[in-house]
């Protein structure tokens, strides 16, 4: 049973790294400590397989405590991580001379404590495993030479099953042992190593930093912390690699070989860097999301309060985007969005940071500014990129109004500036748009559009305008619709039918999303009821939670309410919850979910890899399934990446015993791919676009209660999409 040494000063530090430390295995065995000395004490009697120290503590600093630690016989070699919230060198070099293995920055992220906790736990096992073969190789001499010969033959037959590349050199740098696994990874047989200069088998430049490092070993006598090498293997593909060095002593103490242990890990820190891309890029254009975009504002605020920085947040809406996409389809807005962020990026160059933040929205953060005269040029040369009126085919010609705020004159917080560049956003498209205006303290919120919107959408609900269309959901092994989403529309008196784009950011931003979202519920639970009465079939619902929803108290006790009231089946109702609802690992939605599933509801994540996609939420909540989002299922016959992406999530998915449904699927290619890869479920255009309750009836009548199928929608359809 791994033991993991927890030692902070804050309490609330001490319960996440023990509630993160019990997700690395089941049986782990976790011990916190306030105080660092008694910490010390109970190291003096037990051991530990790994050791998590705050810096910072009012009696004794991490650095000085990994001094410590390093200073007792059964500690000496265990890892130890070095948590602080200072960004400065100067404290990871004194935590790593005292001995420290790894070093974290806090407030830590979840996916990289636990890749490298579990790393430095599987190189703990690695090395007790080895030491104690290694205790064999020094055993009494007595023993007869031939079953001393027996023995370390035996001993490396053992070695030779580790997935791990060892070997051992004398003091002059030779081999004295080498593994099998090691041997076959430069092509020879451990015969032909042993005897040779390490050159032989490392290369010239690592073989001199591996000499470099024995020295030091057998100065101090120590082992060293296992730490991050790349190399180039010999068909010259780079490759990462942990490595420890350990002394190997005689019958007298006196060291005579170094033991050297590589351990590859490439290809989980591949899957780590595009879960971390994933989760910190826009999966359509590449450039940061909003939460990258955060970090980034968080770093120049920082900057700013160290020196005289000052800097401006650009937040850029394109004017006639909604009217291009409707006209011309999501496949064409989808392109001029790839072009706008390319142009974006293009015009201001690697120092500012462009981002999108979701739908027909950017932010571009321009550092180092002199003063509000810089801001206004940026401004102006978006809007002459933007509004680019000549005929050649990569004009745009989508115009923007832009909101200018400045840092720190108009705020120190990340979500307040973006806040008040929303705001001053907004007051440029008020007055006509294609134009920008720098924020200001006494601006209003929003522009007169906006307010008749809000005004019309408070009496939509009296009005019953609002209604619900559905769209099927098609299970890939027996080809028939098991469910559906219910997905909101708005019967404008005015403006026709709007889709959810149309109202729903501003009736979050209003509070009108929580009565809406009541109705939305009652209403998808009474015509599920409803169908199956009729006699087609049980099918489940899916009804998607606004954050704010979700947040609230009672969410329970309104799903239980809308359940007994429409006679619905708890089991036939899905909660679809967005990535955002689940950041933060709240102690309220998690006991909210527990409840909601101990009623027999489902829960999902929709939009699965647009936002905050984690493995430490995934695992941390009782989901049962993970809808990939239509932006990436759109490129999978043409873009590599866009497969290995949905394989990545299907893999996860399955791995974490979820199931798995693919959204926007409109092509057969794209249907024969998802089969191929083990998807679940799918939803998409190809069976049928989302249609109204009487239409839906229809429609499942003609193709629910058999093999699903039918053909592509056609163009009228695919006008209206979601």
């Amino acid at each position: 049973m791994p033991a993991i040494l927890i030692i902070d000063d804050s309490s609330t530090n001490r319960r996440i790294y023990s509630r993160l430390s019990r997700q690395l295995e089941s049986n782990v065995n976790v011990r916190s400590f306030e105080n660092p000395r008694k910490a010390l004490d109970w190291l003096a009697e037990n051991t530990a397989d790994l050791i998590i120290t705050d810096y910072k503590m009012p009696t004794m600093s991490g650095a000085e405590l990994t001094t410590a630690v390093r200073a007792t016989s059964g500690n000496r070699d265990v890892p130890i991580i070095v948590i602080t919230a200072y960004n400065d060198q100067q404290y990871r070099v004194t935590s790593l001379e005292s001995g420290a293995t790894d070093f974290l920055l806090s407030p830590v992220d979840h996916v990289e404590f636990l890749a490298r906790a579990r790393n430095l736990l599987r190189l703990r096992s690695q090395q007790i495993l080895l030491a104690r073969r290694a205790d064999l190789l020094e055993l009494s001499l007595s023993a007869k030479e031939l079953q001393l010969r027996e023995s370390r033959e035996a001993l490396a037959q053992v070695i030779d099953t580790v997935p791990a590349m060892i070997n051992a050199t004398d003091r002059d740098g030779n081999c004295v042992f080498v593994n099998a696994h090691q041997a076959a990874f430069v092509g020879k047989a451990p015969s032909d190593v042993v005897g040779q200069p390490i050159e032989a088998l490392l290369g010239e430049e690592r073989a001199h930093i591996s000499r470099r490092l024995d020295q030091l070993v057998m100065k101090t006598g120590r082992a060293i912390p296992t730490r991050e090498e790349e190399a180039l293997a010999p068909n010259g593909e780079p490759r990462i690699y942990l490595t420890s060095k350990a002394p190997l002593r005689d019958a007298s103490g006196e060291i005579v070989n170094i033991l050297t242990t590589s351990i590859d890990i490439t290809e989980r820190r591949h899957a780590e860097r595009r879960l971390e891309h994933i989760a910190n890029h826009d999966s359509l254009t590449g450039l940061p999301n909003r939460m990258l975009l955060r970090d980034h504002l968080r770093r120049e605020l920082a900057r700013g309060r160290r020196g005289d920085q000052n800097f401006a947040l650009h937040f850029i809406d394109l004017d006639r985007f909604k009217a291009i996409n409707d006209a011309h389809g999501h496949h064409q807005g989808d392109e001029l969005l790839q072009r706008v962020a390319q142009a974006l990026t293009e015009l201001v160059g690697p120092s500012h940071t462009v981002a999108r933040l979701g739908g027909d929205e950017f932010a571009i953060l321009q550092p180092d500014i002199d003063g509000p005269d810089d801001a206004a040029r940026l401004a102006q040369s978006i809007l002459d990129l933007l509004s680019n009126g000549d005929d050649t085919p990569d004009a745009l010609k989508i115009g923007a109004s832009i909101g200018v705020t400045l840092a720190p004159r108009d705020g120190t917080d990340p979500d307040e500036l973006l806040k008040n560049s929303d705001q001053a956003m907004y007051l440029a498209k008020s007055i006509g748009g294609g134009t920008w205006r720098f924020f200001a303290a006494d601006m209003r919120p929003r522009a007169s559009q906006t307010a008749q919107l809000e005004s019309d959408l408070r009496g939509a609900l009296s009005r019953q305008e609002f209604l619900l269309h559905y769209q099927p959901q098609i299970d890939l092994r027996s080809n028939r619709v098991v469910g559906a989403e219910a997905l909101l529309r708005w019967q404008h008196p005015q403006h026709g039918l709007l889709a959810p784009d149309a109202f729903l950011g501003l009736a979050e931003e209003t509070g009108l999303i929580v009565p809406i979202n009541e109705w939305v519920l009652n209403e998808a639970c009474r015509q599920g009821a409803a169908w199956r009465a009729e006699g087609l079939g049980d099918l489940r619902i899916a009804v998607n939670l606004s954050p704010i929803q979700f947040r609230r108290e009672g969410v329970e006790t309104l799903v239980r309410e809308a359940l007994r009231t429409s006679g619905m089946r708890p089991t036939s109702l899905e909660l679809e919850l967005t990535e955002g609802i689940l950041l933060g690992y709240d102690k309220q939605i998690v006991t909210q979910m527990q409840s909601l599933r101990a009623l027999g509801v489902t829960l999902s994540v929709d939009d699965f890899g647009t936002g905050y996609s984690s493995l430490s939420y995934i695992r941390s909540f009782p989901l049962h399934r993970l809808k990939i989002d239509r932006s990436f299922v759109q490129d999978l016959g043409s873009d590599p990446s866009a497969l290995a992406i949905v394989r990545t999530i299907i893999d996860l998915g399955h791995i974490l015993h979820l199931q798995v449904l693919a959204e926007g699927v409109e092509e057969e290619s794209q249907l024969a791919l998802l089969r191929s890869e083990g998807c679940d479920e799918v939803q998409g255009y190809y069976f049928s676009q989302p249609i109204p309750s009487e239409a839906f009836a229809v429609w499942l009548t003609q193709h629910g209660l058999g093999e699903a199928g039918g053909a592509p929608a056609t163009e009228k359809e695919h006008a209206g999409r979601r």
